[in-house]
């Protein structure tokens, strides 16, 4: 999903002094303010665009602008003056909307895979589809009944015990509101109880975490829980041969094949919250077969293609080098290319990486010791075989 929106404008009572002068979604947790933590989790899922409705607050964003490299994320900020509510806020947007998009509460945050509920594999009759979380204790929020796949009740008060609510994250299709409306609306009162009548509101219910900084406990819970949730295991895949066919020097789209059911495999990775990394020796650079922007090149059509399937690698790594063939800065025996492990080492130096629960699939001796030096625990040589079944096996869900 390519671009997402942030309604952040709120200033919540219940957090008193904290909010009497700034928006929830940038009091600072765990040294960060909350919102650059969904901003990472959304470009993490592929984001490029992401528009923050801020209400009448934008002076409190610009300073959080200058933290967006503009090279990644394009940033929008939109003010709407007088405030219009989650809906109408989306009218003084309008302009910038893609036909599909994502849609955030800036005070709240839901650890799932993104794509899958953007995931494309869907009826035309759906125009919104929410992200739901199972809660033990539903009493303070509004409740939601789901259906074979559709919200059939969406907004009424709940009753303390067991029950689904809404995760404040929502994939919409621009063309369910009506952008000629006037006054102030609500998505939440206004838009999903009319279209859940109708059948047109489509629900998944996702189990990763969830937390609500609109209320004092939830706030001081978040200043743990989200930094940690951001520490994962992560599945090291080697490229050809465990991801993609392996037919000798792939390097273009045209010559790629995938495995099959690998894309399978790695959104249940991403479903089950591992970090996705490939790292592959590509020595037919330093052969002088092709060139490192053909490698990127082939690494972004890999995760256009994944990401139309819900599914994305979260980084490539990969080696040009070789050591006895190439001239100049490609002829060397680097630290990166397998057995070393240098591409592992700087993927866990770059992102936060739970080692003791990672774990490394390839189809060759020299992926089996790089893993072995890079220290992590879990490795699996694949030599033939269903791969989606070898990455079930190696890759148990979560908890």
């Amino acid at each position: 999903m390519k671009q997402a929106v942030i309604l952040t404008g709120g200033l919540s009572t219940p957090l008193g002094e904290l909010t009497t002068s700034t928006p929830n979604s940038l009091l600072e947790v765990g040294d960060r303010p909350f919102l650059a933590y969904l901003i990472d989790h959304l470009a993490r899922h592929g984001t490029k665009h992401i528009i923050l409705l801020v209400g009448p607050h934008a002076h409190h964003f610009r300073a959080f602008e200058t933290q967006i490299d503009p090279k990644h994320i394009r940033l929008d900020i939109v003010s709407d003056v007088p405030a219009s509510g989650t809906g109408g806020a989306l009218r003084f947007a309008a302009s910038l909307l893609a036909d599909e998009f994502l849609l955030l509460n800036g005070d709240s945050y839901f650890d799932f895979n993104l794509l899958d509920l953007a995931s494309p594999n869907w009826t035309d009759d759906i125009a919104a589809r929410i992200a739901l979380r199972r809660v033990t204790d539903a009493a303070r929020y509004d409740s939601v009944a789901l259906e074979d796949g559709r919200v059939t009740q969406f907004g009424e008060k709940s009753e303390s015990g067991e029950g689904l609510i809404n995760g404040g994250v929502y994939w919409l299709r621009k063309s369910l509101f009506d952008q000629d409306a006037s006054g102030s609306f609500s998505i939440e009162t206004d838009i999903f109880p009319k279209a859940a009548a109708e059948g047109r509101l489509g629900g998944t219910v996702y189990d990763g975490a969830f937390i609500d900084i609109g209320v004092p406990e939830e706030f001081q819970r978040a200043k743990s829980l989200l930094p940690q949730s951001q520490r994962r295991p992560a599945a090291f895949l080697d490229r050809d041969g465990i991801v993609n066919h392996d037919t000798g020097y792939v390097w273009h789209s045209d010559n790629y094949k995938w495995m099959e059911g690998s894309d399978r495999a790695i959104k249940r990775l991403n479903d089950l919250g591992y970090y996705v990394f490939i790292v592959t020796n590509q020595a037919g650079v330093a052969r002088g077969l092709y060139k490192t922007e053909d490698i990127e090149r082939l690494h972004t059509y890999i995760n256009t293609t994944l990401r139309e399937r819900g599914a994305h690698i979260d980084a490539f790594y990969y080696c040009p080098h070789h050591p006895d063939f190439g001239d100049g800065e490609y002829r060397q025996n680097c630290a990166c290319r397998k057995p070393n492990p240098g591409m592992m080492l700087q993927a866990m130096n770059e992102w936060p990486v739970d080692l003791s629960r990672s774990f490394m699939i390839g189809d060759k001796k020299t992926d089996m010791q790089a893993a072995e030096a890079a220290g992590i625990p879990a490795r699996r040589l694949f030599l033939g075989g269903n791969i989606e079944s070898a990455m079930q096996e190696i890759a148990p869900a979560l908890k």
